[in-house]
């Protein structure tokens, strides 16, 4: 991996890093796959070398008290980077140690809105020795790249002039239509979706899985909003992590709740034991969300740099209002089909002040509601047309602004 140069790059490589992990502990689990599992333990001693020397930076740089209140923010986001690293890790192990997952479990997890997926890029395929950006990802398979390992070494979220070299493998993010389109794309074998094993149905473990599932969605939004939260410095985004950490720790009460009762009526308890596993991970994910909006909820002195950094990395998160008779006002998200073009997943809908999280395909939009949504800047122009905006930029100080379509 390249060389940082200075404290914005790291934490911005950092923040990535964290959530390339994240995304490949999930992946992992999935697949059942002890190699990706392997590569989220590697990932943090990536992580673990950039906050140390983030650390030592902080605090050189720091010459008068005024300096110290700032920077002590950075040190916050930092330590909260390292935990979710860690939390990603903690995932992770319930492959390696073998902890097991109930099959219905797999199942959901497919049923999401966005699944991570490894493929390695075979020679002669299209792929091979080709730019990144010659394949548009996001438009033809509704996935894009997080990070490209070659060898030892790894490239975090790639630009589209980087080339695919044969054996190169790479990491992707996105709708588990695209899946099968990408693999034949990278020259790899067939890919079969998991089946799920004729059992009798049993309640409470169905609960504690669907309860499970819920809060990694949620666990993921918090983590993305409270980023968007320093960025913007906007309290209101603050006030909905703290919401979504609330949340998490209630549906982790109930998940152990659940994950006891099925034990008692004679669920195998393998499996059980990775769900509380996987529960405590999303619940301390919703910790460390909370952790950085304290920051924005206290009005620290935050540092200049964390708007910076954490705005310079691989996705935006926006939130745009939905426009009276635009292309999206009257339809569902499976009909706009967002992933595929411009990319973008959506987070929430706000609509008369409540926010309805990790929405399903079938929730509609209506004039007036409020779309928050993270995807590539390449694409925020499109999202906005499709919302009924163009997008207008100031001359002077550079901000965003909204105005209708004619």
């Amino acid at each position: 991996m390249a060389e940082s140069r200075n404290l914005r790059e790291m934490l911005a490589e950092a923040k990535d890093t964290s959530e390339l992990m994240v995304d490949m502990a999930y992946a992992a689990l999935f697949f059942d796959d002890p190699d990706m599992a392997d590569e989220v333990d590697a990932l943090e001693e990536i992580i673990s070398e950039l906050v140390h020397r983030m650390r030592s930076m902080a605090i050189i740089a720091v010459r008068n008290p005024k300096e110290a209140d700032a920077m002590a923010s950075v040190l916050q986001v930092i330590s909260a980077v390292e935990r979710i690293g860690n939390d990603a890790v903690d995932i992770s192990r319930i492959v390696t140690r073998r902890l097991g997952i109930p099959r219905q479990l797999l199942m959901d997890l497919m049923a999401a809105e966005e699944v991570s997926h490894r493929v390695a890029v075979a020679p002669g395929s299209h792929f091979a020795n080709r730019p990144l950006g010659s394949f548009e990802l996001p438009v033809v398979t509704g996935m894009r790249v997080m990070a490209v390992k070659r060898g030892r070494s790894w490239i975090i979220d790639p630009g589209g002039d980087d080339i695919l070299n044969p054996g190169d493998v790479l990491f992707l993010r996105g709708s588990s239509d695209g899946v099968t389109r990408l693999r034949e794309l990278a020259g790899a074998s067939a890919w079969a979706v998991p089946e799920a094993a004729e059992a009798p149905a049993l309640t409470d473990l169905d609960r504690a899985v669907d309860t499970l599932v819920e809060m990694k969605n949620l666990s993921e939004v918090a983590v993305g909003l409270a980023y968007s939260s320093l960025v913007l410095r906007d309290r209101s985004l603050a006030a909905e992590v703290r919401h979504l950490e609330d949340r998490l720790d209630e549906m982790n009460h109930r998940l152990e709740m659940w994950v006891l009762r099925a034990a008692a009526n004679g669920a195998d308890p393998s499996p059980l034991r990775g769900l509380l596993h996987l529960g405590a991970a999303a619940e301390d994910l919703g910790d460390q969300a909370q952790q950085m909006v304290w920051l924005v909820e206290k009005s620290t002195d935050l540092h200049p740099v964390l708007g910076i950094a954490l705005g310079d990395t691989d996705d935006i998160v926006v939130r745009y209002p939905v426009g009276a008779g635009s292309q999206a006002d009257g339809k569902s998200l499976a009909e706009l089909e967002l992933p595929i073009e411009p990319g973008f997943n959506v987070l929430a809908i706000e609509r008369n002040g409540r926010y309805s999280y990790r929405p399903a395909g079938s929730a509609g939009l209506g004039a007036g509601d409020h779309i928050l949504a993270s995807g590539p800047e390449e694409g925020r122009a499109v999202l906005a047309e499709m919302l009924g905006w163009r997008l207008i930029q100031d001359d002077d100080d550079q901000e965003i602004e909204l105005e209708p379509l004619s």
